[in-house]
Order: structure tokens, then sequence, then C-alpha cells
């Protein structure tokens, strides 16, 4: 049980029900990361809307997405999160196994080189920020990232390891 209340689909009223009957729509069910984030609706929208933004993103696939999503997790140790979007990798068609050979080695990524590189770099931006050089952001670059895709990932990811202390401080049950 969360340490704090958090806000179920029953209770949920006015801009809270509206999210959360999209969540469902989109998920068969709402989670219950947002269900805690419910407790402050205004940042619960937030959310909604940074993951809209993210899921309609002209270059960064959902697939890179989720893969940033459990790599940065597995980092922190959020199990929620981990197994979150594990799941939604497999429910793509990667093979549990391939999932826990890349979460060893994240080289091992069943990603294109393009986008492989780029979740290297976010991985190391979350990890350590200062060890980032200018020659990691050129490489982007070479490869056709603009420095608005890298700049999103990286907030991506930032923004997850920022989710993954959220949830396991306030202890967010697994679905």
């Amino acid at each position: 049980m969360p340490l704090i209340k958090t806000v179920s689909p029953e209770e949920a009223t006015g801009k809270t029900a509206e999210i959360f009957a999209v969540a469902k729509e989109r998920l068969g069910r709402v989670p219950n990361v947002y269900q805690l984030y419910a407790t402050t609706p205004t940042l619960l929208e937030i959310q909604f809307n940074s993951m809209g933004y993210y899921m309609n993103h002209p270059n960064l696939s959902m697939g890179f997405l989720a893969f940033v999503r459990m790599l940065v997790s597995v980092g922190t140790n959020c199990e929620y999160c981990i197994d979150f979007n594990k799941n939604l990798l497999i429910q793509s068609g990667i093979g549990a196994d391939v999932l826990n050979e890349t979460i060893k080695d994240p080289k091992k990524a069943p990603l294109p080189e393009k986008e492989k590189t780029l979740l290297l770099l976010v991985l190391k931006a979350v990890k350590n920020p200062r060890s980032v050089c200018a020659s990691d952001v050129d490489e982007l670059r070479n490869l056709g990232w603009s420095d608005r895709d890298i700049l999103d990932a990286v907030i991506h990811g930032a923004n997850n390891s920022a989710a993954d202390i959220i949830i396991d401080t306030f202890k967010v049950e697994k679905e």
C-alpha cells in the first residue's frame, strides 16, 4: 500500500477522471503511478501531457522510449518501472530473453544503431551527466539526430529517473 493516499479511478473527478479514461483506453487500466500523481491533479496533468508529447514525437520511437525508461529504471532499481516497461516491450513482440540480455548489457538493445547510440548517451547522461562531452553530441548529430531530439531523449531519461524516485519513495505497488 502506498505511503500516501492515492486517487482511485472510482474517486476521480474532472480533469483527473478524463485523464484516467484516456489511460484506461490506451493501456487497459489506470496505472498505479497515475493514481499516485492524481493526489496533485495539476502534476498528473503535467505528467500525462509529457507522455503525450513523447507518444507523438516525430523522431523518438515508442520502442526507443520504452528502452530508455526500462534501462534508466534498472540504474535506479525501480522494479515498478522496470516491469512496466519490460511488459510494454514484450507486448510489442520483443522476447523476455532479449530484454534480460539488454538489461545486463544495454549495447545489446535490439534497436537500430542510430537509436542505440542515442540510448547509450541517455544512460550515460543520467548516470554521470558531467561525463558527456562535445564528441558524444557530435556523434549523435553525425548520425542524423537533431539537437531537439538529443535534448528530448535526455529529458525523457532524467524525468524517468525522477519518477523512479517518487514511485519508490511512496511505495507504489506493481500492477
